[in-house]
Order: structure tokens, then sequence, then C-alpha cells
């Protein structure tokens, strides 16, 4: 009987599905040490992650100390991208007209490679932190512009009816129906634009600064540091993550009612 229990539980029994991709991560991991390891694949060329980690260790202080720039840059500009999309997203709602002049130049503006951007607010803001916030803005402002827009618009036709006729006026309807149905749409944008401001932090101090994990990626690259290379770029992919995990708590705070359904 305790056997037939058992074999019950057993066939019953559903791996987690966070374990697949921790596994494939893994996985993969594996073959490249093997790859790097056995020569298959030239060390100069690819460095494996036993080499990886040993450059992220001997480099730690280094690292953190740019990381800390790179991430008040970050921040900065994605609080401002967030404002700025915000706001242009309200007033696109609020006056068709803005919309219908506005909105393809918005879209425009994400059709310019940010490398062509980044040399240009270098050349006319300087090597300080002022063109880097800026470049991050033009990056995350879009997704949350767009989004939001897209939320208001979806908004509940016979809700907002309804309180129009109940006279609320326009900012009521905005605040208790419009804001509160475009916050999933809002949330997801902000994680994209999370991942966007760091990317675009780097880029922008690829291309002159004074700290930051780009300029750390430059200075590295010209030694050929290549082990050194990958270190950085794990981190900035695991910040990527820690600010995507941040948004989603945030979401879970702000949409209490999304975790009962």
């Amino acid at each position: 009987m305790k056997k037939q229990t058992t074999e019950r539980i057993s066939a019953g029994y559903t791996w987690p599905a966070e374990i697949w991709p921790a596994l494939t991560v893994l996985l993969l991991l594996t073959t490249w040490q093997a790859a790097g390891s056995s020569g298959i694949i030239p060390k100069f060329m690819l460095p494996t992650p036993v080499d990886v980690v040993k450059a992220f260790i001997s480099d730690f202080p280094l690292l953190m100390s740019n990381a800390k720039v790179t991430l008040v840059e970050a921040f900065i500009g994605l609080g401002m991208g967030v404002a700025v999309g915000f706001v242009i997203a309200m007033l696109m709602d609020r006056f068709e007209k803005l919309y219908q002049a506005f909105y393809p130049l918005i879209v425009l503006t994400q059709t310019i490679p940010t490398v062509a951007i980044a040399p240009l607010l270098v050349l006319w803001f300087g090597y300080e932190m002022l063109p880097k916030v800026i470049l991050i803005v033009i990056t995350t402002f879009f997704p949350i512009t767009v989004s939001l827009q897209n939320g208001f618009k979806s908004a509940d036709k016979e809700m907002i009816s309804l309180m129009r006729s109940m006279g609320a006026s326009k900012i009521q309807v905005f605040r208790l129906v419009k804001f509160p149905g475009a916050l999933g749409q809002f949330f997801a944008s902000l994680r994209i634009s999370a991942s966007y401001a760091v990317v675009g932090a780097v880029i922008s101090e690829w291309l002159g600064g004074f700290n930051g994990l780009g300029v750390y990626m430059t200075r590295v690259k010209k030694g050929f540091s290549f082990d050194k290379m990958f270190a950085v770029i794990f981190l900035i992919s695991a910040i990527s993550l820690a600010l995507m995990g941040l948004v989603n708590l945030a979401q879970k705070k702000c949409m209490p009612w999304e975790e009962r359904k």
C-alpha cells in the first residue's frame, strides 16, 4: 500500500517551471567550459566560464565602483524617461490633435540608432553625466509613452460613460478608470525600459566618459582581456535582471488584485 502511494505521488509530481531555464543555462555553461578546456575553442577567442569568474573576482572592487556610476546614470535617466513618457501619453490622450501631430515624430525618434546619437550628445554636452542621461531618456521614454497611451485608449468605455453621467470630471475619470486600467501595460513597458536604461548607459559610456562599465569595457578591450569583457557582460545582464525583478515586485505592490486572480 505504501509503495503504491509513493508511486502515485511520483507520477503526479511536476517539476517547477523555474528549473527548466536553470538546467538550460547549466547545460550551456558546461558545454562552453568543456569546449574551452579541451581546446576546441581557443581561450584567447572565448574564455571559459571559470576564467570569467576568476576575472570577476579579481576585478570585483573596480567593477563595483564602475557599476555604481552606471547605475546612477541609469536610474536618473529611467526616472526622467518615465516622467517624460507619462506626460506625453497623458497629453496625447487628452488632445487628439497632439496625438496625430506628435505620435509619428515619437516613432521616428526610435528609428535613429543609439550609437549614431551618442557621439553628437558627447560633442554638444561634453563627457560628464548629462549626455548619458539624455541618451537614456531618449531610449526609455518610448515604450512608456506607447504602452500608457494604448492603455488609456483601451479603458472601459462603459465605465467612463457611467462616470460622466454621474457628473465626474475628466480628472476623476482619468484617476479612477484610465490610469488604473493602464497599470498593467505600464509595468510591462517599465520592464523593457529598465533594461534599456542600463544598456543605454553603457553605450553612451563607450563613446566618452571617465567612469562606468562602458568605460571599463573599452579599457579592457584595448588590452585584449576578453575574460574581463565577459565578466562585465554578465554583470550588465545581472543588473538588468535585478531591475526587472524590482519592477515585478513594484507591480505586485501596486496591483495586488492581479495576485488574487
